[in-house]
């Protein structure tokens, strides 16, 4: 047992090791390319949604698909508070923003959180009469929360600029460091925070919810603190896709995309972080590099003209291999380890065959 467990240091160390270094290597170095590098910070920044969605979805057993509203608010947020006033005005066109909002100003990291704080206090307010819900209800409320904030941000003109959106949002900060790290720092939190009673309360929820009240566990407290953090965190992923991208607009924020956040925490693993982790990064690479099969390809003896949309058809049919493979999600509920690693491979050894004693 204490060979296993130094052996797992040792391969815990040379692998965090390993990320370090390809990180800065990704980061200064010209060949890994610019168009790779927002492929793996859209990773990170979709992992950190899914991570979001993780902590009612997967730790709490809820179903929760509110998840494009806090991101619209945390992105909003974040681009009003950075852009510069100068640029306010020149943005502002259809209704003219006032001298006193457009003076609003707030270094990146601070209106980062404070986007991330709003979202958690909305989802607060609007916890008290969701999470009473269970099922389909509570899924069909939040998402019916996320569209309101989507039409508010839609005609709300003289705040959030109406379907334009805010441009010129400043990316400065966005660097493979500060998204790594934040994402991080994400999965530290919520790894401590699942081995403390309030961790393993949710996890007694999730299981059995009257088991868990017969235990004394007060369940819609317990609910709440998963709901507003999950508001929290997803606010924290809006708020750096729109400092990625430059650019935000209501329709970044259909429904549709708590299909795809929900996607990669089925696909990675509900109740796993490493699974959701997992699940973002295998979901966003494939959808940026399948695009090749849309346009039109010559292999020589036949040309291949394209079909749009042939990518996500392609797409689905993988999904669907890799579900019938892995019907749990790639880490079903559990976290990565050493031991399950190698007792994978483990299996595919040959058993020894045994001698027949005449």
């Amino acid at each position: 047992m204490k060979t296993m467990n130094k052996r797992n240091l040792i391969l815990n160390i040379v692998v965090i090791a390993a990320l370090i270094g390809f990180i800065i290597w990704a980061e200064e170095s010209r060949s890994f390319g610019a168009y790779n590098q927002r492929i793996f910070k859209t990773c990170c920044i979709y992992a950190i949604c899914a991570l979001s969605m993780n902590m009612v979805n997967g730790f709490t057993g809820l179903f929760s698909l509110g998840q494009p509203g806090f991101m619209a608010i945390g992105a909003y947020v974040t681009a009003f508070l950075t852009v510069s006033a100068q640029d306010k005005i020149s943005i502002y066109k259809i209704v003219p923003i006032s001298e006193g909002m457009a003076n609003l100003h707030l270094p990146f990291f601070a209106a980062l959180i404070l986007g991330g704080i709003i979202a958690a206090v909305f989802a607060f307010l609007i916890g008290f009469p969701v999470l009473r819900l269970r099922g389909d209800y509570l899924a069909i409320a939040t998402l019916g929360f996320s569209e309101i904030i989507r039409i508010f941000i839609t005609n709300a003109q003289g705040i959030t600029n109406g379907p334009t959106g805010i441009n010129r949002i400043p990316n400065t900060y966005m660097n493979l460091y500060v998204v790594c790290g934040i994402l991080a720092l994400i999965m530290i939190f919520i790894l401590a925070m699942m081995k403390t009673s309030y961790g393993r309360a949710l996890l007694a929820i999730r299981e059995d919810e009257v088991a868990a009240e017969a235990m004394g566990i007060n369940l819609f407290k317990h609910k709440m603190l998963a709901f507003v953090l999950s508001g929290f965190f997803a606010g924290i992923g809006g708020g750096l896709l729109a400092s990625l991208v430059g650019a935000i607009g209501p329709d970044q924020f259909k429904f549709t995309v708590a299909y795809e956040i929900l996607l990669m925490v089925v696909l990675g693993g509900q109740g796993s972080v490493s699974g959701c982790v997992a699940g973002a990064f295998v979901v966003r690479i494939a959808l940026e590099k399948l695009r090749f099969l849309d346009e039109p390809i010559d292999f020589g003896f036949i040309q291949y003209k394209g079909i749009g949309g042939m990518r996500m058809v392609v797409f689905s049919v993988l999904l669907m291999l890799v579900i019938i493979l892995w019907r749990k999600g790639i880490f079903g509920s559990k976290e990565f380890s050493w031991d399950r690693f190698f007792g994978f491979f483990a299996k595919f050894k040959k058993s020894p065959k045994k001698e027949v004693i005449e």
